[in-house]
């Protein structure tokens, strides 16, 4: 069975999430990227390095973020969403998201681009010590589907 996901759902799901993909355009070139990140209230946050995602998003804002969970080929969900790039450099903004990113549950084995700062999980006392570029996307539409096994049926005899 395919369905819709309602904003209460596509909500959940990104909170939900620690992984999503990041598609950026500039130039007539495309450019999609794994991320992790930390979902609150309409906002992705995230945190990188220099490179051609950031030169991108600083070229063209406008961004698409997917996140989706695959358990086998007939059961799935994904929430596609369309927004803004925001580079977080000024104080508070960026020590809030430093703190949402800081604070999200990650898995105990998780990769090294999780890690924000050298001696993780140990939070430094100035969160404005981690280096990289913080920076947020501002969502402004997103769209969610999902396909389960249908219930099985029962006939009397």
């Amino acid at each position: 069975m395919f369905g819709i996901l309602n904003a209460e759902e596509i909500e959940e799901f990104l909170s939900k999430n620690l992984v999503g993909h990041l598609g950026c355009h500039f130039q007539g070139k495309t450019y999609i990227v794994p991320i992790s990140y930390v979902y609150d209230k309409g906002f992705v946050y995230a945190h990188t390095k220099e490179g051609m995602k950031v030169n991108f998003l600083r070229q063209d804002p406008r961004v698409c973020f997917e996140v989706d969970l695959q358990e086998d080929m007939a059961n799935w969900k994904s929430v596609i969403a369309w927004g803004e790039f925001e580079e977080l450099k000024d104080e508070p903004f960026r020590t809030e998201a430093l703190n949402k990113l800081t604070s999200r549950i990650l898995p105990l084995q998780s990769s090294q681009t999780t890690h924000l700062f050298p001696h993780w999980p140990f939070v430094p006392d100035d969160l404005t010590k981690i280096n990289g570029i913080v920076f947020r996307i501002r969502l402004k539409e997103k769209s969610g589907r999902f396909e389960r096994p249908e219930p099985e049926s029962t006939f009397a005899s």
